[in-house]
């Protein structure tokens, strides 16, 4: 089941590359997105963020020499995961692009549904807690040697 309170930011500096994107997000069942039009207006909402953003999905044109997008996003900042895609300096690699920590880069002009699948699995991972554990146990499943008198499921 997909966690609805993840916080997705696109940035971008063309609208229907974000709708596109933000669209890619909806088909997966992820509603909680935002976008931004202009690097200034991206590190203004990463910055000064009220809580982090699991999920950056930015255009490396944004930055377009001004900043060095992985250095920032590597260092720490208010960001969980981040996809760079079309990252220039990327066309020798596969068009995967490079995983570093929580940071994908890539030379894909846009994403694809299969990219943001993948980043939204690293993202997005289930996680149980003991009551989740215990109620998935049940009687038939104790050794048949153990007291069942206080099982409940």
């Amino acid at each position: 089941m997909n966690n609805k309170a993840l916080r997705i930011l696109i940035a971008d500096s063309q609208y229907f590359q974000r709708m596109r994107i933000e669209r890619l997000f909806n088909h997966l069942d992820y509603y909680r997105v935002g976008s931004a039009q202009s690097l200034t207006e991206m590190l203004t909402l990463v910055e000064y963020g009220c809580e982090p953003f699991d999920v950056l999905v930015v255009n490396a044109d944004l930055a377009s020499g001004s900043m060095d997008l992985p250095a920032f996003l590597l260092d720490g900042q208010p960001v969980h995961h981040a996809l760079i895609y079309n990252e220039p300096s990327m066309l020798f690699e596969g068009p995967s692009g490079v995983v570093r920590k929580n940071v994908q880069i890539c030379n894909a002009g846009m994403p694809n549904a299969s990219m943001i699948e993948q980043l939204m699995a690293r993202v997005d991972v289930p996680v149980f807690s003991a009551r989740d554990a215990v109620a998935e146990w049940s009687c038939d499943a104790l050794p048949h040697n153990f007291p069942a008198r206080n099982c409940q499921v």
